[in-house]
């Protein structure tokens, strides 16, 4: 089974916004010196956005895959002890990532959900998935009912 993120119209326009200013800053800048300096920044910052860039959730009997724009993390059926429908509160605390910028990922922290790693576009779109280590992804995807029921199956077997 295989879902597509899709971003939230803020997140959308947040990447837009960015974008825009970010590579107008480059032509604003008078020494060319400057200007190749922070083209490379934009360009790192672009690559390590788009390594953690949600595109799409897939879950099989072996593992649950996240799906971003230039890797692919694999989470082992064996390990995921829960899954549950759960959007992220208005609380949630950005520690390191994105909060909107190609999408919402890295670690969060809420009160009452603790420390995530979260690959997610839309907060309505969200599931809590929990590791035997403790670990936590809050991931998202289009129709994450389902996706929930299918993971949940798989790690009943």
């Amino acid at each position: 089974m295989k879902q597509q993120v899709k971003l939230s119209t803020f997140s959308f326009i947040s990447t837009i916004a960015c974008l825009v200013l970010l590579i107008g800053c480059t032509f604003i800048i008078p020494e060319i010196e400057w200007q190749i300096g922070w083209s490379i920044f934009v360009v790192i910052m672009l690559i390590i956005s788009l390594c953690y860039m949600p595109m799409s959730i897939g879950a099989d009997e072996n593992a649950i895959y996240i799906n971003r724009s230039l890797k692919i993390k694999a989470i082992p059926m064996t390990d995921v002890v829960s899954v549950k429908l759960c959007p992220p509160t208005m609380g949630a605390i950005r520690v390191c990532g994105s909060g909107g910028f190609l999408g919402y990922w890295g670690w969060f922290k809420e009160r009452d959900l603790g420390k995530y790693f979260a690959y997610y576009g839309k907060a309505s779109d969200c599931f809590l998935v929990e590791l035997s280590n403790g670990h936590k992804y809050m991931l998202g995807c289009q129709n994450a009912p389902e996706m929930v029921e299918y993971i949940a199956k798989q790690i009943k077997k």
